[in-house]
């Protein structure tokens, strides 16, 4: 069940003591990494500022939560 939150605070990535925390994560294996990001973004999602590594890009979704697009080098 999805219902409205009075008072919503947006995540902040990456988390910090006194802001509302990530309350879900979902990682995406992609094999073009650049690829995704673009049609992530064209979807409506933005790129956060802080990126942990060379083969993760994090994105945060309309809403703020932040999902990750993993490049599968399997």
């Amino acid at each position: 069940m999805f219902q409205q939150a009075t008072g919503y605070r947006p995540p902040v990535w990456p988390p910090a003591d006194g802001d509302q925390r990530p309350m879900m994560h979902l990682d995406f294996q992609v094999g073009d990494l650049e690829a995704a990001v673009a049609e992530a973004v064209a979807a409506g999602a933005t790129l956060a500022d802080h990126q942990p590594s060379d083969n993760v890009r994090v994105l945060l979704d309309p809403a703020g939560h932040p999902f990750c697009l993993c490049r599968d080098d399997g």
